[in-house]
């Protein structure tokens, strides 16, 4: 049977290893973590950081996550993920790329909460935290770039 566009995609995306990663990716990538990293760190004092943190502690897992700016407080990976998602994006100061998008603010959480998940033993390198999220930018991008709503975001405002 022919291939769909979704299993080519995901086929595509199955079929990458770290040895896929270039150097100037690589360089750029840890740029892309630091300073969504730092932008992060600064969200956490913003008052849209601490509702979703104080609202978020009904939510408990035996598998947890960081919450950024709380060393003794964690949440399962997902919601981990979201809570330290606001604290990029409530700056506003995270990275941007046409089609309209945040990427960095809306992978990275998620790939640090989920690399975190990981049981001891099975942790993740830092090269496949890399990979992982360079790949999470590219299906980002290119689910942006099939959408036709998001095609004329900058014309429309």
């Amino acid at each position: 049977p022919p291939q769909t566009i979704t299993g080519n995609f995901a086929n595509v995306i199955h079929g990458l290893n770290a040895n896929h990663l270039t150097d100037q990716v690589i360089q750029r990538s840890k740029r892309m973590i630091l300073d969504t990293l730092g932008v992060g760190l600064l969200g956490t004092s913003t008052e849209v950081y601490h509702k979703v943190t104080q609202y978020s502690k009904i939510y408990n897992s035996d598998i947890s996550s960081t919450i950024w700016g709380h060393l003794d407080f964690r949440l399962p990976p997902l919601y981990a993920a979201f809570v330290n998602g606001v604290a990029v994006h409530s700056m506003d100061f995270d990275d941007t790329w046409h089609p309209a998008t945040h990427p960095s603010g809306t992978v990275l959480p998620a790939v640090i909460a989920l690399s975190e998940a990981f049981p001891q033993k099975k942790k993740i390198s830092g090269l496949d935290l890399l990979l992982a999220f360079n790949v999470g930018i590219e299906v980002q991008g290119r689910l942006l770039r099939f959408s036709s709503e998001a095609r004329n975001i900058p014309k429309r405002y």
